[in-house]
């Protein structure tokens, strides 16, 4: 890796951090260099070529902006975001979720990257930190090298921890049984059929639960622990936690209603659309570290309508690396230790695709702030944007905290003042961080869209808007 000038920014990974980092840079008028090691290396969790590509789901999750993440979705969008900019044109239906055809989600972002005269692409694998004083940005995301990785604890000692994130298999569309299947949102949300659900009885679920409970499991290495996201377990290990967890967890049968029965399932599994003809649908929520072999076994003998299943994908377990960020980050995203050093993504513990967005869009603000000799004024902790900032500088938990990383939700916000009661909570977050996002945007001179007049899940679309 060269070293930066002052006038260039090397930013290592074309994940969405880094995508969305270096579009909103070269859109501000900086030179970059886009370090991405394949298709020279890839993770095992990458199968293809392009930037911003989405290995875990297709799934971007609720629009809504009563919802936390569907606030973030909004906010983005009014700042000009590239990576929800091309979401939206890769959009497929998925009920109120913003979901997208990953192929043409990620061919979008590529295209833009490319086709761009600022933007420098090197296909080639970074293993240390630069020494400066140039200016980079780290976005390796959760499979960092192991050689970066190192360089990077050197720098900021025993901060980076590892721990598994699962993905959820893929099936082809005409091999689901659809005299079983049958198309439905919850409480006909969205498009109101925009998944398809494969009922259980209690019997079946049953059945299925004893077999995930002797099934044979992916062994981690012997110097892996395994540390598992929350919000992102295998569902063996929520089945070992009680053979209902899963009935009240992906699998419940909430706001659906079989139209053979005209009843109310004991459980069920939702397929969601991977593209717009429905050629390939994801099992929603079935991350899993059993072997593939086992998947295949358990999944079309347990499972109703799986049968004659042919798989795209099965599930598998990656690692995930990321730094204990209010330890030693500073609010900008730079490193304590070496401030020319920015990271952003997943490794700085934040959690899903748009989350990883934001902290690139966020960062690649600070960073133009840093080259005009400009300090960067954090958005304000009752926004979406701020209040996932909040969380990387720890500022959202209590003393002793074990920091960990985490999806956007409400729990980050600072609590509303005096008493509110529970059906005008979210109503009134949204009211606020609009408003407080709007007099931040003034402040900072920013282009902002305007917010739309009522919660829903779509948005206007966004062209780039970059700092005057």
């Amino acid at each position: 890796m060269q070293e930066a000038t002052q006038e260039t920014v090397h930013i290592v990974g074309g994940g969405l951090a880094g995508t969305e980092a270096a579009l909103l840079l070269a859109g501000g008028g900086v030179h970059v260099v886009l370090h991405e090691q394949k298709p020279v290396k890839r993770s095992p969790a990458h199968k293809e070529d392009g930037f911003a590509e989405l290995v875990c789901s297709n799934s971007l999750r609720s629009d809504n902006p009563e919802n936390a993440i569907g606030l973030l979705h909004e906010e983005l969008r009014r700042l000009g975001s590239p990576v929800l900019s091309e979401a939206d044109r890769a959009r497929v239906a998925a009920g109120d979720a913003l979901a997208v055809d990953r192929v043409a989600f990620s061919g979008g972002l590529t295209r833009r990257v490319r086709e761009h005269a600022l933007i420098e692409v090197r296909s080639d694998e970074v293993l240390e930190l630069p020494e400066g004083p140039g200016l980079c940005l780290i976005a390796t995301g959760p499979l960092t090298g192991e050689s970066l990785a190192r360089s990077l604890g050197e720098a900021v000692g025993a901060a980076a921890l590892a721990f598994y994130d699962a993905l959820a298999p893929i099936v082809l569309g005409d091999s689901v049984d659809r005299t079983i299947a049958f198309e439905q949102s919850r409480y006909g949300k969205g498009g109101g059929a925009d998944y398809l659900n494969l009922p259980m009885t209690r019997e079946q679920y049953e059945l299925f639960i004893e077999e995930l409970s002797k099934a044979e499991k992916v062994q981690p290495h012997a110097f892996e622990e395994p540390r598992y996201f929350e919000g992102c377990l295998p569902i063996e290990v929520m089945a070992g936690r009680g053979r209902d967890v899963l009935a009240f967890g992906p699998m419940k049968p909430v706001g659906l209603q079989d139209p053979r029965t005209g009843q109310r399932p004991h459980a069920v599994v939702q397929l969601r659309r991977e593209d717009h003809a429905g050629t390939a649908w994801n099992l929603v929520g079935f991350q899993t570290r059993l072997t593939w072999p086992e998947q295949k076994r358990i999944f079309m003998k347990c499972i109703p309508g799986l049968q004659n299943a042919e798989w795209v994908r099965l599930g598998q377990v990656h690692r995930n690396t990321f730094l204990h960020a209010p330890r030693v980050m500073a609010s900008d995203g730079s490193l304590l230790a070496r401030p020319h050093v920015f990271c952003a993504g997943q490794i700085t513990g934040v959690e899903g695709y748009v989350e990883s967005a934001a902290s690139g869009h966020l960062t690649a603000r600070a960073l133009l702030l840093r080259l005009r000799g400009e300090t960067f004024a954090r958005p304000p902790a009752t926004t979406a944007l701020g209040a996932l900032l909040r969380h990387v500088t720890g500022e959202a938990h209590p003393e002793g905290y074990d920091y960990q990383p985490t999806n956007v939700v409400y729990a980050l916000f600072p609590p509303l003042s005096g008493r509110v009661r529970k059906q005008e909570r979210k109503p009134k977050l949204l009211e606020r961080a609009r408003r407080d996002l709007t007099a931040w945007a003034e402040e900072q001179r920013l282009p902002l869209l305007p917010a739309p007049e009522s919660p829903g899940p779509r948005a206007p679309r966004a062209s780039a808007g970059l700092p005057r």
